[in-house]
């Protein structure tokens, strides 16, 4: 039997950015995710990928309740798109499953449907800052590990700790240092 081919404007078949955001995790990882055979894609003759729909919800069911490898999710939140996508790099490379907020808002949209394992969280951020974020995060979801980082402000491990975070790294920062963070409090899959 030929497997079904996709036709434009065809909704059971999704491009790679509308994959993504079905899941809820960055186009690269749906493209890791594919590349290891672990989400099913079909490629054109010019070489995009092409998911079918029903595949995707299977992943879904297949990673259990809760969501998509729960308990492995990594939330970035920074309001630099380039930073979270350096951070969500290294941290893909290192194995993690990475979702990406850029800012309170969408963050709390973001950890509303999937909830995170350990949050990456700039104290300075749009509207509200990280502080504040931080505790409502532990409102919704209690104690998640989080990591502050911030290029305008000093925390001191007291003063990080009291407010409930798990550690704070200063930017500018190599983007290594924190991905060892993260496997201090999440090892890598």
């Amino acid at each position: 039997m030929t497997p079904p081919q996709p036709k434009r404007g065809d909704p059971d078949w999704l491009t790679l950015g509308q994959a993504a955001k079905f899941l809820g995790v960055a186009q690269s990882t749906i493209r890791k995710w594919s590349d290891q055979g672990r989400v099913p894609a079909f490629y054109t003759p010019g070489r995009h990928r092409r998911f079918l729909r029903s595949d995707l919800e299977a992943f879904v069911d297949r990673s259990g309740p809760g969501g998509l490898e729960e308990g492995r999710c990594v939330l970035v939140v920074d309001d630099n798109p380039e930073l979270r996508a350096l951070v969500r790099t290294n941290l893909e490379r290192e194995g993690y499953d990475v979702v990406e907020a850029g800012g309170a808002d969408e963050a709390l949209e973001v950890a509303a449907e999937r909830t995170p394992a350990l949050v990456l969280l700039d104290v300075v951020l749009p509207g509200t800052d990280g502080w504040q974020l931080l505790q409502r995060l532990q409102e919704l979801h209690g104690a998640v590990p989080v990591i502050m980082f911030s290029g305008q402000v000093e925390a001191t491990s007291a003063e990080v700790e009291q407010r409930g975070a798990r550690a704070f790294v200063g930017k500018p920062f190599d983007p290594q240092q924190l991905v060892d963070r993260a496997r201090q409090l999440l090892p890598a899959s």
